[in-house]
């Protein structure tokens, strides 16, 4: 496949990223990233937006998770965070694309901050 082709050990597309399996500390499935968001400057990723809840997609939360706290598990064949799914229940969260303001400088820093402590 030419997406295959184009990544590497260390390497992957950002297609392959969505939809792939978030596991807590407890090896349990907690959800699925939804997306990845760029930081324009620098093309770093800087979050994972990871979708929880809900039948289907239908009424999910979505919680942006720091990238940094995301960390690929090859036994899982997914990403492993340092939450379990209780403990994302109190983390900075949205219902709809529309009730989230990426721009809001108080809104990364609630986000960081709340993820600090794991």
């Amino acid at each position: 496949m030419e997406t295959e082709r184009r990544e590497t050990g260390t390497l992957i597309g950002s297609d392959k990223v969505e939809g792939t399996a978030v596991y807590g500390t407890d090896a349990q499935k907690i959800g699925s990233i939804e997306r990845v968001m760029i930081d324009k400057v620098s093309g770093q990723v800087s979050y994972a937006v990871l979708g929880f809840g809900g039948f289907l997609g239908i009424g999910d939360d979505h919680y942006p998770l720091p990238w940094q706290s995301l960390k690929y598990d090859t036994g899982l064949g997914g990403y492993r965070t340092n939450l379990t799914a209780d403990r994302l229940q109190g983390a900075p969260k949205y219902g709809n694309d529309n009730a989230w303001d990426w721009n809001d400088p108080g809104r990364a820093r609630a986000v960081n901050d709340y993820y600090s402590g794991f």
